[in-house]
């Protein structure tokens, strides 16, 4: 029993290690370090920050932006996960995957999508005329479009998780409630009720990942604090405001983790799907209800990247986008599935242990890497930068090691928590009868428990791969020169690239993301029959 221990303890350790040494003492440095000036300990750094009155504006905007995003989402993503999870709606399925493909592409491809609508020289302008393409130009460039585009982005997550949590609901509960009561009823006194922490779990991720988000701010010249950080260290190489800006971040972060913690944690832990028959409500106006849905995917959805695709639709330009770009698309494949695979493992331990609560301080692992996904990826980048910039730790930090390590830092919650879901769905008993026979732990783990759950294991690898290949914040901070990856490339390219190129290199951009989803979904489906 001491080996089977002794043996469990060291992999504990060593995960243990692996999120102190990506992510959390990185970071807990940079915080130290906001407070060093030359002359040693100091303020100077915050008094530069808010003694302009510049850093209120930059928190009210972040705080104005992820409210209006978080709130829109909830409002309207709550219903709609109810009609695509629970109801009898034609093509709910279609409708959920198509919501669902602006999360999966970078949000500034996204924010390029709708620019060549509201732009001034955009789909709108060329239909009402330039007066209007000069209004909608000024309301896209600022919190308006900033808010459309987050908004489209963050939305799958509010649907996704409603659809997830109204699978716990068991019901016998609702069919009760339909004894006495017609749907409406039910859906509002004991359905949403019972699923409330996971909506408000949704509305609390949409609003951290907006908060933290860089990409569509900065292309929408929309002033928050993740912008500043940025700026402050890549265009002013100024290290000292950089950190000190990051530190308000921070603390938002640590935040959002003490009220998962406290108040969500024990509720939306274990997502376990019930046994018994799902209910389906049958719609009224079914055929009005569609035609509503199918008009807000449209314009939502289809309409900006339909823009996006004939405005590239030339061969001579995608050869180009090709020939351009070809070396930073093979480059985000590589890394993203090296980063996927370490994810997947990694997460696995971390939700093994943290399931089992296996030790003393397990469950912190999961705060760990709560709090390292809330965390904006400037913060995360400007942490590893000021951690593994040494001549000690050269060799990481000079080569795409420095990537791989942003994303197990910024995504290693995906997979805990998509292994603590899979886990939850197994009985703890057979885990059990393999100790009683004798059966060493770490054969338990790779003969009974990872047979188990191995279609969650293959969905936590293609999920952590759909994030690390659309990363930007992360590696827009940290990637060394030559090691650029896809969305980095385009970035860069908008500055001095035709349209027509920028269209032609975001539509491969959505190809390359979302047919590997749906080639891994299809594999994953025929290898489960």
């Amino acid at each position: 029993m001491k080996v089977l221990k002794n043996e469990k303890f060291l992999v504990y350790v060593l995960v243990f290690l692996i999120l102190i040494f990506t992510g959390i003492l990185p970071v807990f440095l940079m915080v130290i370090k906001s407070f060093w000036a030359e002359n040693g300990f100091s303020f100077s750094y915050y008094q530069e920050i808010f003694s302009s009155g510049r850093a209120w504006v930059l928190l009210k905007n972040s705080f104005v932006l992820s409210s209006l995003v978080a709130f829109f989402c909830t409002v309207i993503g709550v219903p709609l996960g109810i009609l695509f999870g629970k109801t009898n709606l034609p093509f709910r399925r279609t409708f959920a995957v198509l919501f669902s493909i602006p999360l999966l592409i970078p949000p500034y491809i996204v924010a390029i999508s709708w620019f060549h609508i509201f732009g001034k020289n955009g789909f709108l302008s060329k239909i009402f005329g330039s007066s209007i393409g000069e209004v909608s130009s000024s309301f896209f460039f600022g919190l308006g479009g900033s808010s459309l585009v987050l908004f489209s982005v963050f939305l799958p997550v509010v649907i996704i998780l409603t659809i997830a949590y109204l699978r716990t609901v068991n019901p016998r509960l609702e069919e009760a409630g339909r004894l006495v009561a017609k749907w409406k009823l039910v859906l509002k006194e004991i359905s949403l009720p019972l699923i409330f922490s996971g909506i408000f779990l949704a509305t609390m991720l949409v609003f951290i990942l907006s908060f933290g988000e860089l990409g569509v701010p900065l292309f929408l010249r929309y002033n928050v604090f993740p912008v500043e950080s940025f700026t402050q260290f890549s265009a002013f190489y100024n290290f000292g405001s950089a950190t000190a800006s990051a530190v308000p971040l921070t603390l938002v972060a640590f935040g959002f983790l003490l009220i998962e913690r406290f108040f969500l944690r024990e509720k939306t832990y274990q997502l376990k799907v019930s046994d018994d028959e799902f209910l389906i409500i049958k719609l009224p106006h079914k055929k009005l209800i569609l035609l509503f849905v199918g008009l807000f995917c449209f314009f939502l959805v289809v309409l900006p990247f339909s823009v996006l695709f004939f405005k590239s639709l030339s061969f001579d330009v995608y050869k180009q986008a090709i020939e351009v770009s070809g070396d930073s698309i093979l480059r985000s494949f590589i890394y993203a599935s090296i980063g996927a695979t370490f994810l997947a493992v990694i997460g696995f331990f971390v939700g093994y242990f943290v399931y089992n609560n296996s030790f003393r301080f397990s469950k912190t692992l999961d705060s760990l890497t709560i709090f390292l996904f809330a965390l904006p990826s400037s913060v995360i980048g400007i942490g590893l930068i000021s951690f593994y910039n040494n001549a000690l730790t050269e060799f990481i930090y000079t080569t795409p090691l420095i990537i791989i390590i942003g994303y197990l830092a910024k995504y290693i919650a995906i997979s805990n928590r998509i292994t603590v879901a899979s886990l939850s769905q197994i009985p703890p008993s057979m885990e059990e009868a393999g100790q009683i026979v004798g059966a060493k732990w770490f054969r338990r783990v790779f003969w009974i428990v990872i047979p188990l759950i191995k279609k969650g294991l293959i969905v936590s690898w293609i999920v952590s791969f759909i994030f690390c290949l659309r990363d930007f914040g992360i590696t827009m901070m940290v990637y060394p020169p030559g090691h650029d990856t896809f969305s980095i490339r385009i970035f860069t390219l908008m500055a001095n690239g035709s349209p027509e190129l920028i269209s032609a290199l975001c539509v491969i951009m959505i190809l390359s993301t979302v047919f590997p989803l749906f080639l891994g979904w299809f594999l994953l489906e025929r290898f489960s029959k």
